[in-house]
């Protein structure tokens, strides 16, 4: 089973372009997830339990080093372009 993330991340922080690229980077160092980003959020797809892992982890990381919200959506299936 599949699993299609989009997320926004808002950094609380003036400097917010380094988080929001460290937490992209992070997402992107998994070669079994298809992550697509653009300007409006970021995209992630693969198998339904890896991608909840490594969100999840990437989430919890960026908040250990400084506030942020994220907004997500959680759509079951591989919904790629």
């Amino acid at each position: 089973m599949n699993l299609s993330v989009e997320i926004s991340m808002y950094p609380l922080a003036d400097d917010y372009i380094p988080p929001i690229q460290a937490f992209i980077d992070e997402l992107n160092r998994h070669p079994n997830l298809k992550v697509i980003t653009n300007t409006m959020s970021t995209q992630v797809f693969g198998p339904y339990d890896e991608v909840l892992k490594v969100v999840g982890e990437a989430m919890k990381a960026q908040h250990a080093k400084g506030k942020a919200s994220f907004v997500c959506k959680f759509l079951g299936g591989d919904l790629r372009p």
